[in-house]
């Protein structure tokens, strides 16, 4: 790179961090004195932009390196002003880690431009050598702690949901963390649910748990001051975006923040839904888009690893928080009934089609039945206005009797019509509510292979829906998708494993499918020489590796130097995902530390730390942190024992020497 881009470069770096403003509390001295010193910076890299001479390859080489670190230093110092105040608190330990990790590096980089042999004025000289000295003398200095904040907010993170915390408590953490409206809330929640989207959509426990304290610290401020919504506080929500017109209209309708509009259609989204890469967009406008052919993310540009879209839950219900405290009406989502009338926008001659095979469906003839249920499947397949007529006319009740059918191609006609016909939402409820699951469940163990992989898709669409995740969880669901994965088809295995993911979010399904013997044939999947199933099995190790039982079966089946492999060769989603499973098994387990110790992961953790996906940067950051924790202890174990081993060399000398005069 010749010095003039690279210069520019470094000044474009340097005023991306200094356009950071607004730090949280927790971060806020040493964020602002970290930005302040770098700004001192940008004449330097003004003059050897502007300079007529060629500086040594060397020099280049460092300045590279100073703007890897300044990149560094920007998402740090972009998570201390846009991240969750909660997080930034109960993390301050890493967080700090991170901070004193990435000023080491700046302050190496800066080292190594060799500043006396640049041709710069002394003053320039002068001023990057202040800088280079501020870094010495920062190091390891970190400001004491508001240790009270910490103590209350561990105090609130530890308790369980059922016991009530301590209002003296909640109204020191209000203050302090200055929680005290409706907008600092949103813009808490919206930082948590950041956190949440980078993961894919599957929250690690500490940040639900922060999640619930949250939802603590908002319950109290509501209690507190009914009137927090109040007309006067949406003023104030209007008054604070620049040039909007002061008209009758405008002072009705609220500004919607941006992360509540998809990206696609910049409306307020209705139902909003999770792809591969993090993002989340309107399902209605993702479809189109990848209808149309494209398989990538509209807002990244990355090649979207499955179309899977996963509803998120937890924007929902920021979006319905934040439509109540506005005083507006929720969105609804598409299809959802507003009112007793038919959901159905089929013509009269559909719906007198749909009224015909309803009967064919309710008839004594096994001919009829397989007939009419090959028919809606096709028509619940076709459109969204058939598959609410066709719930509406009552099909469902008629399809869930026949899944314990003996003929082998009605239940199979009726469990994949039950799987299109759950493509709208509103039809998941009355499907579940119909006693579905269990037959479903039946089909899956002992249906053809169509059907069995059909009824595995069928409870993955199920199971977006929360409550129904524990429903299906605890009908036995789990043992027979694990079978599927085993045995099944290439299309059954993707099935069973979508469905697995989505089901494992629930915590209490975790342990079922450790113990039902999922680890091994994921371990197995992940070593197959086709490597069709990497992704999935990577997935769901990472969800299954936070219980205390799954980390104990893949840590029995020898998976270190596999994921280790994933984090040096993998895409980028499989490193964040082998890394996130590394991080529970070396959790205070010294055998997997040594393993991943001499098995030479800090090469490849390094550099996932710097060039990974957000989740996965996270998640090499943790680990790093944990490797050099353990070698310090390793020091400081050795270290004693080296003492007492040359005592014993010594007294060996002297019995030596003693035996010698005796002889």
């Amino acid at each position: 790179m010749e010095k003039e881009e690279l210069a520019e470069k470094l000044i474009e770096s340097v005023n991306s961090i200094t356009s950071i403003s607004d730090y949280r509390l927790s971060v806020k001295k040493q964020y602002c004195n970290l930005a302040r010193r770098l700004k001192l910076l940008i004449p330097m890299f003004e003059e050897i932009r502007d300079c007529n001479y060629s500086i040594p390859d060397s020099t280049l080489k460092a300045l590279d390196e100073l703007n890897i670190a300044l990149n560094s230093a920007k998402e740090l110092l972009k998570f201390g002003s846009d991240g969750s105040k909660i997080y930034l608190v109960l993390e301050r330990d890493m967080i700090m880690a991170r901070f004193q990790e990435v000023t080491a590096n700046l302050e190496q980089a800066l080292s190594g431009t060799s500043l006396e042999k640049l041709d710069i004025s002394d003053e320039v000289k002068e001023q990057a050598e202040l800088v280079l000295a501020q870094f010495r003398r920062g190091k390891g200095k970190i400001e004491a702690p508001d240790v009270e904040l910490h103590d209350d907010l561990l105090t609130l993170y530890n308790k369980s949901s059922e016991t009530a915390p301590d209002p003296a408590i909640l109204k020191r953490l209000v203050e302090k963390l200055q929680l005290n409206g409706i907008a600092e809330l949103t813009q808490e929640s919206l930082a948590l649910h950041e956190m949440v989207a980078v993961t894919g959509g599957d929250p690690e426990e500490r940040i639900e748990k922060m999640s619930m304290l949250l939802k603590k610290v908002k319950d109290f401020v509501q209690t507190e001051n009914p009137n927090i919504s109040s007309p006067s506080k949406e003023k104030q929500v209007r008054e604070s975006c620049s040039g909007q017109a002061a008209t009758e209209s405008n002072a009705k309708s609220p500004v919607i923040p941006d992360d509540f509009r998809c990206p696609i259609s910049l409306e307020l989204m209705t139902d909003p839904v999770i792809v591969s890469t993090g993002q989340t967009y309107e399902r209605s406008s993702i479809e189109k888009w990848l209808e149309a052919g494209h398989n990538t993310c509209p807002k990244t540009q990355q090649a979207l690893t499955n179309t899977t879209l996963t509803p998120n839950y937890v924007l929902r219900s920021l979006i319905a928080q934040w439509c109540d405290a506005n005083g507006i009406e929720a969105p609804k989502r598409p299809g959802s009934s507003t009112s007793g009338k038919t959901r159905s926008a089929c013509s009269p001659a559909e719906n007198t089609k749909i009224e015909s095979l309803l009967r064919k469906l309710s008839s004594s003839s096994p001919e009829d039945q397989r007939c009419a249920a090959g028919e809606i499947r096709l028509l619940a397949k076709r459109n969204a206005n058939n598959r609410v007529a066709i719930a509406d006319a009552g099909a469902i009740p008629v399809l869930v009797s026949l899944l314990s059918t003996p003929d082998s191609r009605t239940q199979e006609n009726a469990v994949t019509a039950l799987l299109n016909l759950s493509i709208c939402e509103d039809n998941k409820g009355i499907i579940v509510s119909s006693g579905a699951v269990p037959g479903i469940v039946h089909v899956l163990k002992r249906g053809s292979m169509e059907a069995r992989e059909n009824a595995a898709a069928t409870l993955f669409s199920l199971s977006v829906i929360d409550e129904n995740k524990i429903t299906i969880g605890g009908s036995g669901a789990i043992p027979p998708l694990v079978t599927l994965l085993n045995e099944g088809s290439p299309r059954g295995k993707k099935d069973a494993a979508t469905a697995l993911f989505n089901l494992s979010i629930y915590q209490g399904n975790k342990g079922k499918a450790v113990r039902s013997g999922v680890i091994p044939i994921l371990m197995r999947l992940l070593t197959e020489p086709q490597g069709s199933m990497v992704d999935e099995a990577l997935a769901i190790l990472a969800i299954l590796s936070s219980h205390s039982e799954g980390k104990a079966a893949i840590g029995a089946v020898e998976a270190v130097p596999v994921l280790i492999e994933f984090i040096r060769n993998g895409s980028p989603r499989n490193k964040e995902n082998a890394a996130a499973v590394l991080v529970h098994l070396c959790s205070g387990d010294q055998k997997h530390l040594v393993e991943a110790q001499e098995s030479g992961l800090l090469g490849p953790l390094n550099h996932l730390a710097q060039n990974g996906t957000e989740r996965g940067k996270r998640k090499a950051g943790q680990l790093l942190e944990r490797l050099n924790r353990f070698t310090e202890q390793q020091k400081l174990t050795q270290a004693p024992s080296e003492a007492q081993s040359q005592t014993q060399n010594q007294r060996s000398e002297v019995a030596s020497m003693v035996n010698a005069v005796d002889s």
